[in-house]
């Protein structure tokens, strides 16, 4: 059996380094509930995603900031539950990890202990070194996150592309070697230049996985609700939509509703 057709029974972090090693691309999407995480699972994509845009996309919140840690946990359990295979991490959310390195570590260990997670990732890069160090010696994985750092929006003011100008595109470089150096199984690059992901991927030996950061990066990731069109309120280029659902599924409750009203449900092989 060639590399490229080998079949992992269990994805872990040394997979993902596996696939990067042989050439093979990551693939990666969010889930927040069980049956989701199940259906990701049973299709086969490699890692699950338990972000904080569960804020978003469940909780309805503008920002990512709201979500508190009890509510990733609830979130990353269900998640869990769903998972026989897929290498499942989870978002350290924020207020987690930027004020200490024992706060950060303590929430990790919260993750790791109460949802059964396989790993966590936190967004940033020199500034959190010290609570990314604390939690890596700790024994747990933890994947990093440059480029658009969704916590920080109030910082930026704005979710457009990062690391344009070369100063910020070095900086994103050398936090991207420190990462790596101090122990990341894993880097994502969300939002900047390709030519800039390209190269970061190139010269780093661990998998570099994409978000709207094109296509020579070692994997992509998306928000599953918005591959499969649920949310469509969200429009940016590097979104391509897999299904339609927001429509289909609007469509199957109005024909429900008119069932219901018309006393076309339940029929008789629906009754007891």
């Amino acid at each position: 059996m060639t590399a490229k057709n080998k079949i992992y029974s269990r994805i872990t972090t040394s997979t993902l380094q596996e696939l990067k090693n042989n050439n093979q691309k990551i693939s990666m999407l969010t889930a927040y509930d069980y049956t989701f995480a199940k259906l990701l699972d049973q299709a086969g994509i490699e890692v699950i995603l338990v972000g904080d845009s569960a804020s978003n996309v469940i909780g309805g919140h503008e920002t990512t900031l709201p979500i508190t840690l009890n509510q990733m946990i609830y979130h990353a359990s269900s998640v869990i539950r769903g998972v026989k295979r897929s290498l499942v991490v989870v978002d350290l959310p924020f207020g987690t990890y930027q004020a200490n390195s024992r706060v950060a570590l303590e929430s990790a260990i919260r993750i790791m202990k109460e949802s059964g997670a396989h790993s966590v990732k936190v967004e940033g890069g020199s500034n959190v070194r010290e609570s990314i160090e604390r939690i890596i010696q700790a024994g747990i994985p933890v994947m990093g996150h440059l480029g658009l750092t969704p916590q920080s929006i109030y910082k930026f003011g704005t979710y457009s592309v990062r690391a344009k100008e070369k100063s910020e595109a070095d900086k994103l470089l050398n936090d991207a070697k420190m990462l790596q150096d101090i122990g990341c199984f894993c880097l994502i690059l969300e939002k900047i230049p390709a030519k800039l992901a390209k190269k970061i991927s190139s010269i780093l030996k661990i998998p570099v996985i994409g978000i709207g950061a094109g296509n020579s990066v070692d994997g992509q990731v998306l928000v599953l609700h918005d591959m499969l069109g649920i949310n469509q309120d969200f429009n940016p280029r590097f979104i391509r939509r897999y299904l339609n659902l927001k429509e289909e599924i609007i469509l199957a409750v109005k024909n429900y509703i008119k069932d219901v009203k018309d006393i076309k449900f339940p029929n008789q092989s629906e009754q007891y």
